[in-house]
C-alpha cells in the first residue's frame, strides 16, 4: 500500500432518504472538512424524494398525475431526464418496466393507503396503456404531458437515480473514488485506496436475515437488486412480491427470488433489475443477452436454496462472482 493511501482518513456517511438510508465511504486528506460534502449529498437526495416521491402529494411527480390527461405540466430537468430514461427502458423491455403502474402498487398496498377490493379490481383492468405509450415528454421545453391515463410511480428507478446523484455531488467536490448507495443500490467510482475494487454482496434472497449469497468487486459500475423477499402482501396464505405485473396489474405470481443487474448508471441498473425480474429468467436472460446487460437471477430451488441463474460478461457461469478488473 502507497504511503498516500495510508494517508488519507476514512470517511463513512449516512443520513435519511425515501424512507430508507442514503450512505456515502470516500477517502479524504486529514483535516478535510466533511460538513459541506454532507450537506450536499443530503440536499442531492432531497431534491430526487421532493421532485419524485409518491408518498409526498406535493412532488413534482404527484402534480403531474394529478394533471388532467392532455395537459401539459412544467416538471424540473432531473424528474423528466428520469422519465425519458424509463419511457427508454419500458419500450426496450416491452413494457416489463413500466412506471404506470401507481394505481396498481396503491391497491394492492404497497403505497400510502391501504389495499383495498375495489382498488384492486379497478388495476386489473386489461385496457392499461403502458407508460411509454401514455406520455409525451417534449426535448428541451421542460414539458410533460399524458396521453392515456396513467398514474406515474417511479420507485423501480428513483433511488438508483438518487444513488447516481450522490455519485455526482462526491464528483463536483473532487472525490473520483467512492462507494454511494440508497438501500443496497450502490455505484462504484474509481478504485479503493489500495488499488482494488468496491466489494458489494448481493443478499441471500432470504426474508428477515441480511446474508451475502455472492461478492462483486466493482469500480466505475453501478449495481441494484430487485427481489422478493423485503416488502409483500399475504393474500389467501400466499406471499406475494412488491413487484407489479404491468399484464395483469397485479404483484407477480412466479417470480425469480431476485435478479441483480449492473450496469453503468444506478438508475438503469435498479429499471433492468425490475423489468428482468417481471420478465424471469428465460426471457430476462434472453432479453438481457439482447441488450448486452450483465444480470444475475437467484431461482429458489425446491430445498429452498438460491440457485444463480447468470448473463453477460460478469455472470456468465451463474456464480456471481465477479473479476476485480470490472
Amino acid at each position: 500500500m502507497s504511503k498516500m493511501s495510508t494517508d488519507l482518513v476514512r470517511h463513512a456517511m449516512n443520513g435519511p432518504t425515501m424512507g430508507t438510508g442514503w450512505s456515502a465511504l470516500f477517502f479524504a486528506r486529514p483535516g478535510f472538512d466533511t460538513a459541506p460534502v454532507r450537506a450536499a449529498l443530503q440536499a442531492a437526495v432531497d431534491e430526487v424524494d421532493a421532485q419524485m416521491s409518491t408518498w409526498n402529494p406535493d412532488s413534482d411527480l404527484m402534480r403531474l398525475n394529478a394533471a388532467p390527461v392532455g395537459a401539459w405540466v412544467a416538471v424540473p430537468d432531473r424528474l423528466r431526464a428520469v422519465l425519458r430514461l424509463a419511457v427508454e427502458i419500458g419500450r426496450a423491455s416491452g413494457g416489463a418496466f413500466d412506471i404506470g403502474m401507481g394505481d396498481a402498487v396503491t391497491a394492492w398496498g404497497f403505497g400510502p393507503d391501504a389495499a383495498t377490493s375495489e382498488g384492486i379490481s379497478t388495476a386489473m383492468r386489461i385496457d392499461r396503456v403502458p407508460a411509454h405509450d401514455a406520455l409525451e415528454i417534449e426535448a428541451g421545453s421542460g414539458l410533460v404531458r399524458k396521453t392515456s391515463p396513467a398514474a406515474l410511480d417511479l420507485n423501480g428507478i428513483a433511488k438508483g437515480y438518487g444513488v447516481d446523484r450522490l455519485a455526482e455531488t462526491l464528483v463536483a467536490h473532487g472525490f473520483g473514488n467512492a462507494l454511494v448507495g440508497i438501500d443496497g443500490e450502490m455505484r462504484a467510482l474509481g478504485f479503493r485506496p489500495d488499488g482494488q475494487g468496491w466489494t458489494i454482496a448481493v443478499e441471500a434472497p432470504e426474508p428477515g436475515r441480511r446474508a451475502p449469497h455472492s461478492i462483486l468487486a466493482l469500480h466505475d459500475a453501478a449495481v441494484a437488486t430487485s427481489g422478493d423477499y423485503r416488502h409483500w402482501v399475504e393474500v389467501g396464505g400466499r406471499r406475494l412480491s412488491h413487484t407489479m405485473d404491468p399484464t395483469r396489474g397485479a404483484p407477480l405470481i412466479a417470480s425469480p427470488a431476485s435478479v441483480t443487474v449492473v450496469a453503468r448508471s444506478c438508475a438503469e441498473a435498479d429499471a433492468w433489475a425490475t423489468a428482468l425480474m417481471v420478465l424471469g429468467p428465460e426471457a430476462g436472460a434472453a432479453l438481457a443477452r439482447r441488450h448486452g446487460l450483465d444480470a444475475l437471477f437467484l431461482v429458489r430451488a425446491e430445498d429452498g436454496s438460491a440457485r444463480g441463474v447468470g448473463g453477460g460478461r460478469l455472470f456468465g457461469n451463474g456464480s456471481g462472482e465477479m473479476p476485480e478488473n470490472r
